[in-house]
């Protein structure tokens, strides 16, 4: 892995059976994603940005070319060393908060504490600091039910921030919340990212979402036909 690149991407393709053919979902994609970044992987549906996020997450592989996530090749990882990608690196992040309704918020976002066999009190103190990050210590004892959107998903950004990964995808992350409460998510994240230097990645078509990015890679059809810097004022 290269000083600070965290995701190098080498003419990337990715393709799925269709009938008697395929569907070309990535085609040649070449990138490179940095230490700290707030990218955004920004396209309509079907453009490919969620193909492309789900195999940075070692979640799908490429049919040919490379991607590389923390020094490993995601299409020569087993089963089990994409797991261990996964439960140590990364982070996830999605539309619709994926929260177990049964679990207290303090029970939600110590799972990921638990798959890494971290000892009570210490999963107590990370679970207590992932929640004051985004706000919620008041809440431990609450269950998703008791909670609206936006607090179900500050949740599960405490879920994917307690083991401090490297990377954390988010899709389409605003995508079942308000305007206010977008903007309050938006934030978080963007405070995450300064203050401890985590880098994002998100697939989106929002609009709110963008106007925070960093980095907003545009995908169409498959291909990155735009990849600008954005300088906040």
């Amino acid at each position: 892995m290269k000083n600070g690149q965290l995701i190098t991407i080498q003419n990337l393709i990715k393709d799925y059976p269709v009938g008697r053919g395929f569907f070309r979902a990535l085609n040649d994609i070449n990138l490179t994603i940095g230490e700290g970044e707030f990218a955004g992987l920004v396209g309509p549906s079907g453009s490919g940005k969620t193909t492309l996020l789900n195999i940075v997450g070692s979640l799908d592989v490429p049919t040919k070319g490379e991607a590389k996530v923390l020094g490993q090749s995601i299409g020569s990882l087993s089963t089990r060393q994409s797991a261990n990608l996964r439960n140590h690196s990364l982070g996830f992040i999605f539309q619709t908060y994926n929260l177990l309704s049964v679990y207290t918020v303090f029970e939600n976002v110590e799972l990921p504490l638990l798959l890494l066999k971290i000892g009570k009190d210490e999963r107590r103190k990370l679970v207590n600091q992932a929640l004051e990050w985004v706000g919620l210590v008041d809440k431990i004892k609450s269950r998703p039910p008791q909670l609206s959107g936006g607090e179900c998903q500050r949740v599960s950004i405490a879920r994917a921030m307690v083991k401090s990964p490297k990377i954390v995808l988010a899709d389409e992350p605003t995508a079942n919340l308000d305007a206010k409460n977008s903007h309050n998510i938006l934030q978080t994240m963007e405070k995450l990212n300064q203050d401890l230097k985590t880098t994002f990645i998100f697939a989106t078509h929002d609009d709110k979402v963008i106007q925070y990015l960093h980095r907003k890679i545009s995908l169409e059809d498959g291909r990155v036909v735009n990849d600008e810097q954005i300088t906040k004022q």
